[in-house]
C-alpha cells in the first residue's frame, strides 16, 4: 500500500475579496498536486468573511472593528484544526501583529515570501502597487525595509488614487478592463523610471489584471508567492 505524504492543514482567512481567495485555492491545490502526485490536494480550512463589512470598516477608518472580525476568523480556524494561517489580503496585514497575539498557531505573513523572492534577485529598490491603505501606510513598507533591506517606492498621489480605484471598483468585483491594464502598465513604467528594479503586485487581486509580460522589470505577485509558501510549509508534515 502506498504511503501517503502527511500534510499540515492550511487555514485561510478569505473573502477579502473572494475573487482572490479562489485564486489562492487553485494555486495551493495545483502546487500540491504538482509536488506530490495527481491525486493529491491540499488540507485546507477557509473562513470567508463578508467583504462588504470589511470594505466599509476600511473606508470609514474603523480598523478596530475590522481587526475584531479578523481575530474572530483566525480563532475559528485555530479551533477547527488549522496548523498555520494566511490572511488572503495585503491590506489586512495591517493588523497581522495583533491577530498573531490572539492565536497560538503561526501566521504566515504575505510580505515575507515576497521580500525573500525580491532579495533572491538581488533587487534593493522595489515599486509597490496596492490599495491606498497599503501604499500609504507604513505597516507593509516597514516590514520590507526592516526585514529585507528594501527601499520601497510608491506612485504619486494621482496614480495611487487610480490604482486604488481600479481595485475597489473593478477587480474585487471580478471586472478586468484593458483600459485599466494600460493605466497600470504606465504606472509601473513610471516607477521603473524612478529607479524601481521590480514591482510588487501588493494587492491580491492585481494578478487578475497585470502579468509579467506587462512589465520590463520583474513583477512579484504576492498572491502566488504567498500561496506557494503555504504549500511549502504544509509539506513539512505534522
Amino acid at each position: 500500500m502506498t504511503t501517503i505524504t502527511p500534510l499540515k492543514t492550511i487555514g485561510l482567512i478569505g473573502g477579502l475579496s473572494w475573487e482572490s481567495s479562489a485564486e489562492y485555492y487553485r494555486i495551493i491545490n495545483e502546487a500540491t498536486r504538482d509536488r506530490l502526485g495527481e491525486f493529491y490536494s491540499a488540507r485546507i480550512l477557509m473562513f470567508s468573511v463578508n467583504f462588504a463589512e470589511i470594505e466599509q470598516y476600511q473606508h470609514l477608518g474603523q480598523w478596530d472593528l475590522a481587526t475584531q472580525v479578523m481575530i474572530d476568523a483566525a480563532q475559528r480556524l485555530e479551533r477547527g484544526g488549522a496548523d498555520f494561517i494566511l490572511i488572503l489580503s495585503n491590506t489586512m496585514h495591517r493588523m497581522a501583529d495583533e491577530l498573531q497575539q490572539h492565536i497560538s498557531i503561526p501566521l504566515l505573513h504575505i510580505a515575507d515570501p515576497t521580500g525573500q523572492a525580491i532579495r533572491e534577485q538581488n533587487i534593493t529598490k522595489i515599486g509597490l502597487l496596492g490599495t491606498a491603505f497599503t501604499m500609504e501606510g507604513d505597516f507593509y513598507k516597514r516590514r520590507l525595509q526592516d526585514q529585507f533591506g528594501l527601499e520601497v517606492l510608491t506612485p504619486d498621489a494621482e496614480d495611487r488614487a487610480i490604482v486604488h480605484r481600479v481595485i475597489y471598483e473593478e477587480l474585487v468585483r471580478g471586472k478586468v478592463f484593458a483600459s485599466s491594464r494600460e493605466q497600470y502598465k504606465r504606472i509601473i513604467g513610471d516607477l521603473v523610471e524612478r529607479g524601481a528594479q521590480g514591482v510588487i503586485l501588493g494587492c491580491t487581486e492585481i494578478m487578475l489584471l497585470v502579468q509579467q509580460e506587462d512589465s520590463r522589470v520583474p513583477l512579484f505577485d504576492t498572491t502566488t508567492l504567498h500561496a506557494l509558501a503555504a504549500v511549502e510549509r504544509s509539506l513539512k508534515g505534522n
